[in-house]
């Protein structure tokens, strides 16, 4: 029997990995008091049941019963089953934005203060995350990746490597992200808005693309920048970091660094990490003084 319990801060996707589950075979109990997990486990475990792949959502809806989990685990040990934990977790501002677009309130937010419910919900979720098997980052993570990793580490498995890359082109004159972990200005390229037959196209149209990554100053820049990363991403794995976001920063956000992000998940890609581009200004019309 394959026992997996599903936690995390709320807003980071466990419904979502929980109906993921459901398809790929499990039998999911969602809010299940974790003092009776061990009951649970044990009748399903008798002679004809057919319920050989059991997930328990576990969070703080559970209230006070949550200080149940660890004695709870400790009993399925007792009884001879294995069992894993899959930890999902967000950055604050995304899980703002997920429950200010839901219309949801958070469980532990009086009032109506989502950050200080947030807040709370980790602390009392600390001892759990360290004990997790499995942890995502599902940030930014659309739903169609965040099931396409659940698959990669239950079906086909393929350990969770502890790092998803999130390559973020973007203008500067539309702000800069956020989100991001590491910036890198490229607008010291060559710009090809300059060029009056590539004002109009944008990175991913081969004249630009071939315009920025033949200039030498794009050349080096990319040979230092995978250098970099490639000592950085070890050692944030070894810290325990679960995303990195690299944002890739020109004027306008539609020419060098798309053109540079794109080279950057190429070069990326021949490693063992999940990554993602995400091309945030490509589509914006792009009128201003300064260019691209």
């Amino acid at each position: 029997m394959e026992i997996l319990v599903i936690t995390g801060v709320s807003g980071a996707g466990k419904s979502l990995v929980a109906k993921t589950m459901e398809d790929l075979g499990y039998f999911c109990v969602d809010n299940m008091p974790p003092s009776l997990i061990p009951k649970f486990v044990e009748i399903a475990s008798k002679s004809g049941s057919r319920m050989n792949l059991i997930a328990f959502v576990v969070d703080v809806r559970g209230g006070e019963f949550l200080s149940g989990l660890f004695p709870g685990l400790d009993s399925i040990k007792k009884l001879g089953f294995k069992f894993e934990i899959l930890f999902l977790e967000a950055s604050d501002s995304v899980l703002v934005k997920r429950f200010k677009e839901s219309r949801r309130s958070h469980p532990l937010a009086q009032e109506g203060r989502l950050l200080q419910g947030i807040e709370k919900e980790r602390g009392l979720l600390g001892e759990i995350r360290e004990r997790a098997n499995h942890i995502i980052d599902t940030s930014n993570l659309a739903p169609v990746q965040l099931k396409e990793e659940i698959k990669n580490i239950f079906i086909r498995g393929k350990q969770f490597k502890g790092m998803i890359i999130n390559i973020m082109s973007f203008g500067f004159k539309y702000g800069m992200p956020i989100e991001c972990d590491l910036v890198f200005d490229v607008r010291f390229i060559p710009n090809p808005y300059y060029v009056e037959s590539m004002r109009k196209k944008t990175g991913k149209d081969i004249p630009v693309k071939e315009y920025v990554l033949k200039s030498r100053e794009t050349c080096v820049f990319l040979e230092k920048l995978l250098d970099m990363l490639g000592f950085l991403m070890p050692n944030y794995i070894r810290e325990g970091k679960t995303q990195l976001v690299i944002g890739i920063g020109c004027t306008g956000g539609r020419h060098r660094s798309v053109a540079i992000a794109d080279a950057l998940y190429a070069s990326l890609s021949q490693k063992q990490y999940t990554l993602i581009v995400d091309h945030r200004d490509i589509n914006r019309d792009g009128r201003g003084a300064n260019g691209k």
